[in-house]
């Protein structure tokens, strides 16, 4: 048995990337599972990877199941699939597609093969080993909060009190500046009452 280490990077930015590691033995399924997880996306969407070469070029899929869709030849199955038996060079590549919709892409590429005797059999794999950068948002701020937030919004009407800011705004200002005018005109009051104090030498 060996422990394959792939680096895998978001598409759109190299500088962020996560260090995964399971055994060869293992299945597409739980590589899926822990890039998703070490980029805290859910896995509430389907997803496929590809078979790659050194220039990103897709080729057969590994699909957590076969979609709707027109294939140029079938693909494998994620739970089906063993990681070791798709590892035909010591620089295998593999993209990773998430939500077809958003068509997050990962690109992935082995960069450690630690043998059995070098491996530390006490680790629970699949595991996360590195964490460089901070990944994208699946959904945003407000998808992040989910539920709650749509609560918040709706016990609250947070859009109509956004509308109706500006003419509070005005109003409190409004009674900011007569406040000011009063504290105006207790001030001068102080000084024309208090000036003679300060008549004759300066300090």
């Amino acid at each position: 048995m060996a422990i394959l280490k792939f680096r895998v990077y978001w598409e759109e930015d190299d500088a962020i990337y996560r260090d995964v590691m399971v055994k060869h033995t293992q299945h597409f399924t739980e590589l899926y599972q822990v890039i998703l997880k070490s980029f805290e996306f859910d896995q509430k969407h389907q997803g496929t990877f590809y078979r790659s070469n050194d220039i990103w070029k897709r080729g057969r899929e590994i699909s957590c199941e076969v979609y709707d869709k027109t294939y140029q030849a079938p693909p494998l199955l994620m739970n089906e699939t063993l990681i070791g038996s798709e590892i035909i060079d010591t620089n295998q590549h593999f993209i990773l597609e998430y939500d077809f919709l958003k068509s997050w892409t990962f690109l992935i590429q082995l960069i450690q093969v630690i043998k059995n005797a070098d491996a530390d059999m006490n680790i629970e794999y699949p595991m996360v080993s590195r964490i460089e950068g901070v990944g994208p948002m699946q959904y945003g701020t407000k998808g992040l909060l989910g539920k709650t937030f749509a609560d918040i919004e709706e016990k609250y009407d947070l859009s109509e009190a956004a509308d109706g800011f500006g003419e509070e705004g005005e109003e409190k200002e409004h009674d900011e500046d007569a406040e000011d005018g009063e504290d105006k005109t207790e001030d001068e009051d102080s000084q024309e009452e208090g000036g003679a104090f300060f008549e004759g030498e300066a300090f």
